[in-house]
C-alpha cells in the first residue's frame, strides 16, 4: 500500500507531443520560404528581362559597335612589311599597326585584338572556345572593352526605367491611351494568346496599378450561408431601393476569391449583418491570397488562449 501511495503521488512525467518535429520543421519553412520564393521570382524576373530584352538590345549595340570600328584586311596591301617567323610570314606590320592572320588564315586583324581576347578568354566562361574568325575577335572584343557587363547593366537599368516612366506617361494621355486600347484590342481577338494575355493582366493590373476601386474598410458576412464566414471589401452604401426594402442601410460588398483576390463578386448586405474587422486592405489581401495561411499578428493573438484551453480540455478528457 505505501509503494502504491508513492506512485500515486509521484509527479506525471511531461507528455512528448507527436508530430513535434514535423511541427517545427514546418514552422521553419513558414520563416524560409517567404524570402526564398521572393528571391527565386525576383532572379526569375531578371532573367526574363536579360533573355529578352537586355541580351538582344546588347547585342544589337555590338554589332554597331563592330561595324565602325573594325579593321580588318583581307589582302596583304602594297607597302606592307612582312614579318618572317621560322621562313614563313605570320604577319604584317602596315601604318604602324602590325597584322596577324586570323584561325581561318584568309583575313588579318590586328595583333592587340587578337592578344587581348585570348588572354581574357575565360571571362566568358570557364569552356569558352576561341573566336573562329576575324568578325568574331572583334565582336569579343568590343563586348570586352566597351560592352562590361558591370557598365552594361546600371546604364541599361537607368534607360529601362526611364522607358517606363514615359511609357507610363504616354498612356495617361489620350492618344496613348488610345494606343494601348487598339493594341490590347487585337491581342483579345487572336485566339489562344487572348487567354494568356487576359490572365497575366490580371495579374500585373492587380499587383502594380494603383486601385480604382477604393475600399472603405474590412468586414465579414455569414456567406454563402449562416455559420460560413467570408472576408470582403466594403466599396460603398448599397441602392436607395433596396435599403427602403429592408429597412436598415445597405453595404456594397465585394467578395474576393482565393487565391485570386483580383477575381469576385459583389454582394448587398444589411449594414448589421457586417462584422468590422481589424485589419487593413493589404492584411485582408495577403490572408485571402494565401487561402487563409497567413493571418495577421493581431488576429492571432486573439485566437491563442483559446487555442491552448482546447488543447488543454483535449488533454484532460484523454486522461
Amino acid at each position: 500500500m505505501a509503494r502504491s501511495k508513492r506512485n500515486s503521488e509521484a509527479p506525471a512525467r511531461p507528455r512528448i507531443r507527436s508530430g513535434g518535429f514535423r511541427r517545427a520543421v514546418l514552422r521553419g519553412l513558414a520563416v524560409v520560404l517567404p524570402p526564398l520564393l521572393t528571391i527565386v521570382v525576383l532572379i526569375w524576373a531578371w532573367s526574363t528581362i536579360e533573355s529578352y530584352v537586355l541580351t538582344p538590345i546588347e547585342s544589337w549595340v555590338r554589332w554597331g559597335i563592330v561595324a565602325n570600328v573594325e579593321d580588318t584586311i583581307t589582302e596583304i596591301p602594297a607597302g606592307a612589311q612582312p614579318t618572317l617567323t621560322t621562313r614563313r610570314m605570320d604577319g604584317f606590320t602596315f601604318e604602324g599597326i602590325r597584322y596577324v592572320p586570323d584561325p581561318t588564315g584568309r583575313r588579318y586583324l590586328p595583333e592587340r585584338v587578337k592578344k587581348a581576347v585570348d588572354q581574357r578568354l575565360g571571362d566568358f566562361g570557364p569552356f569558352t572556345a576561341a573566336p573562329s574568325s576575324a568578325n568574331a575577335y572583334w565582336h569579343r572584343y568590343v563586348q570586352l572593352r566597351y560592352l562590361q557587363r558591370r557598365f552594361v547593366v546600371p546604364v541599361f537599368l537607368i534607360i529601362f526605367l526611364t522607358a517606363l516612366y514615359f511609357l507610363g506617361r504616354i498612356v495617361t494621355i489620350g492618344l496613348g491611351r488610345w494606343v494601348l486600347q487598339g493594341f490590347e484590342r487585337a491581342i483579345l481577338g487572336t485566339p489562344l494568346v487572348s487567354k494568356v494575355y487576359g490572365s497575366v493582366k490580371q495579374v500585373t493590373d492587380f499587383a502594380f496599378s494603383e486601385r480604382e476601386i477604393e475600399f472603405n474598410r474590412v468586414v465579414a458576412i455569414e456567406y454563402p450561408r449562416k455559420g460560413i464566414w467570408s472576408i470582403g471589401f466594403v466599396t460603398g452604401n448599397s441602392m436607395r431601393e433596396i435599403a427602403e426594402v429592408t429597412g436598415e442601410p445597405m453595404l456594397s460588398v465585394l467578395m474576393p476569391t482565393s487565391p485570386m483576390p483580383m477575381t469576385g463578386f459583389t454582394v448587398t448586405v444589411k449594414k448589421s449583418d457586417a462584422v468590422d474587422l481589424n485589419l487593413t486592405i493589404d492584411e485582408a489581401i495577403q490572408f485571402i491570397v494565401s487561402c487563409g495561411v497567413v493571418v495577421p499578428s493581431q488576429q492571432l493573438s486573439n485566437a491563442a488562449p483559446s487555442n491552448r484551453l482546447a488543447e488543454t480540455d483535449t488533454l484532460e478528457s484523454s486522461q
